[in-house]
C-alpha cells in the first residue's frame, strides 16, 4: 500500500525532487573543485535546471481536481507551466552567468539559485495556505541574500537590507490574512476555505472577509511589484547583482501570479456571495484599480530613468500593471483570462532575460550600466545590439516579437470580460511605454562613443543562453503563438 501511494504522489513534486538532487550535488562540486575549475558548478547548475524543466511533460497531469501529499499541492496543467517557467529561469541565469561575472566561481549564488527556485516550482501548485506561505519564504529569503551577493559593493548591502525589511513587512501582513481565513474556517485548504466561506456563519457579514482579502492582496501587490507596494523595486534591481536583477524579475514575479490565480479563484470564487456583497466584484474592482495604477505609474516614471537597470525596474512595475489586467478578467470565468496571464508571463521569461542577458556581458565588460554608455553597442558587438533590441521591442508590444500578442491576449481577455476600458487603458500605457524602449535602442544605434572602437566580446555559453532566449522570443510571436497559447489554454481549463 505505501509504496503505491507514493508513487501515486511522485509525479507532483518529481522537479522538487530533483532540485533538490542538484543542490547536492551542486554542494559537493563546491567542496571538490578549485580555480577556473569552479565554472563546471555553474554549467551543472544551468544545464540541471532546463533539463529538469522537461520532467512536467514526462510526468504529466493525470487528475487535474486531486491534490497530493495531505493536500498540500496540486498536479494540474497550470502547476505545470509554472514550473517549466521557474526552472527555465533558474537555467538561464545561471548559464548567463557562469563565464561573464564573478559569481560564474561561487557555488554558494548557484545552490541558492537552486533553492529559490525550488521555492518557486512549489508555490506554482500550491493547495494549502501553509505550502503557500512556505513555498514564498523559500522562493523570498534566498532572494534578500543574493540581492547582498556582492559584499563589497555598498548598493548591493543596501539593497538586500531594503529587499529584506519590506519583504519581510509584506510576508507579516499576508500571514496575518491568512490567519483569519483560518480563525474564519478552520480549514487551510484552499479548495476548502471558499466552502466554510459561503457557510451560514459567514454569510451575513462580508467585512471580515474583504478586510482578509485586502491584507493578502498587500502581500501579492509586493511580490509582483504593483503600485503602492513598489518602492523596493528600483532600488533593488539597481543595486543588486544584475543576474540576481534578472532572477528576481522573471521567477519572483512569475510564481506570484500563477499562486495569485489559483488563490483568488480558489478562495475567492466568482460564484461566492457573503452579505449580499459578490465578492467577485470587490477583487475584480481592486485588481482593475491596481492594474491602471500600477502600469501607469511604471511607464511614467521610466520615461526619466538614466540607468539600464532601473529602467527595466519600472518596466517590470508596468508589465506587472499590464498582467494584472488579465487577473481583473478573471471573473469572467472563462479560459482565455487564466491563458492570456498565463501566455505573458513565459513570454516575459524569454524576454526580460534575454535583455538582462546583455546588460550582464555590458556591464561585466564596461563597469557601467548607464544608458549614455550603451552609445554604439552596435559596433561593439552588433549581435548583442540585435538581442537587446528584440528584446526591447517585445516588451514594448512589436510584432513580430512575442510581446505583442502578450498584450493582445491579456487585452481582447479585457474586452470579453466586458473591462473595455482597462483594455484601452492598457493600450495608451503600452504607446507610452514604447517611448522609452526606442529611447535606449536610438542610443545603441545612432549615439557615438569614445569607444565604439572597442569590441565586447561575449563568452560562448552566455552566447548560446542568449541566442536561445532571442529565438524563443521570435518564435514565440510567430509559429510557436498558437501552440504556446492553447497550452495555456489547457491550464486555464485545469484552474476553471
Amino acid at each position: 500500500m505505501l509504496p503505491f501511494d507514493f508513487l501515486t504522489h511522485l509525479p507532483a513534486v518529481v522537479p522538487e525532487v530533483g532540485l533538490t538532487v542538484l543542490a547536492l550535488l551542486v554542494l559537493l562540486l563546491d567542496l571538490r573543485l578549485r580555480g577556473e575549475d569552479r565554472r563546471v558548478i555553474g554549467m551543472v547548475a544551468g544545464l540541471g535546471m532546463i533539463a529538469l524543466a522537461v520532467t512536467p511533460f514526462i510526468w504529466a497531469p493525470v487528475d487535474a481536481s486531486a491534490t497530493y501529499w495531505g493536500g498540500m499541492v496540486r498536479h494540474d496543467a497550470l502547476s505545470q507551466i509554472f514550473k517549466v517557467i521557474a526552472l527555465l529561469a533558474g537555467g538561464l541565469v545561471a548559464l548567463m552567468t557562469v563565464e561573464t561575472s564573478e559569481m560564474g566561481r561561487k557555488g554558494e549564488f548557484f545552490l541558492i539559485i537552486i533553492v529559490s527556485t525550488l521555492g518557486a516550482s512549489l508555490m506554482a501548485g500550491a493547495a494549502d495556505l501553509i505550502m503557500v506561505f512556505v513555498s514564498l519564504e523559500t522562493l523570498t529569503i534566498p532572494l534578500y541574500v543574493l540581492a547582498s551577493f556582492s559584499r563589497r559593493d555598498k548598493r548591493s548591502a543596501e539593497a538586500g537590507v531594503k529587499y529584506f525589511l519590506f519583504g519581510s513587512f509584506a510576508s507579516a501582513i499576508m500571514l496575518y490574512g491568512f490567519s483569519l481565513l483560518y480563525g474564519f474556517t478552520g480549514q487551510t485548504s484552499l479548495y476548502a476555505i471558499a466552502e466554510y466561506l459561503g457557510s451560514p456563519e459567514f454569510s451575513a457579514n462580508a467585512t471580515p472577509v474583504l478586510a482578509t482579502l485586502v491584507l493578502i492582496v498587500v502581500g501579492f501587490g509586493f511580490k509582483i511589484s504593483a503600485v503602492p507596494f513598489h518602492f523596493w523595486t528600483p532600488d533593488v534591481y539597481e543595486g543588486a547583482p544584475t543576474p540576481v536583477t534578472a532572477f528576481v524579475s522573471v521567477a519572483s514575479k512569475a510564481a506570484s501570479f500563477a499562486l495569485l490565480m489559483r488563490f483568488f479563484l480558489a478562495v475567492f470564487p466568482y460564484s461566492l456571495v457573503i452579505g449580499g456583497v459578490e465578492i467577485q466584484d470587490f477583487w475584480v474592482n481592486l485588481a482593475a484599480i491596481t492594474s491602471v495604477v500600477t502600469m501607469t505609474v511604471g511607464n511614467v516614471l521610466a520615461l526619466s530613468q538614466k540607468n539600464i537597470k532601473r529602467l527595466l525596474a519600472y518596466s517590470s512595475i508596468a508589465q506587472a500593471g499590464y498582467t494584472l489586467i488579465g487577473v481583473a478578467a478573471l471573473h469572467a470565468g472563462t479560459a482565455q483570462s487564466v491563458a492570456s496571464v498565463t501566455f505573458y508571463m513565459l513570454m516575459y521569461l524569454f524576454t526580460n532575460l534575454l535583455a538582462f542577458g546583455v546588460i550582464i556581458v555590458f556591464s561585466e565588460a564596461t563597469g557601467t550600466d548607464d544608458i549614455k554608455d550603451m552609445a554604439g553597442l552596435n559596433r561593439r558587438n552588433p549581435w548583442m545590439a540585435l538581442a537587446m533590441t528584440v528584446g526591447f521591442l517585445s516588451l514594448g508590444g512589436i510584432p513580430p516579437a512575442a510581446g505583442f500578442f502578450g498584450k493582445f491576449f491579456l487585452f481582447n481577455a479585457a474586452i470579453e470580460a466586458d473591462l473595455t476600458w482597462l483594455a484601452v487603458v492598457g493600450v495608451l500605457n503600452a504607446i507610452i511605454g514604447l517611448v522609452y524602449y526606442l529611447v535606449v535602442i536610438k542610443v545603441i544605434y545612432v549615439d557615438r562613443s569614445a569607444d565604439e572602437n572597442k569590441a565586447i566580446p561575449v563568452a560562448p555559453v552566455a552566447a548560446w543562453a542568449m541566442g536561445g532566449t532571442t529565438i524563443a522570443v521570435v518564435l514565440l510571436g510567430t509559429i510557436g503563438t498558437q501552440i504556446v497559447f492553447n497550452w495555456a489554454l489547457t491550464s486555464a481549463s485545469a484552474l476553471l
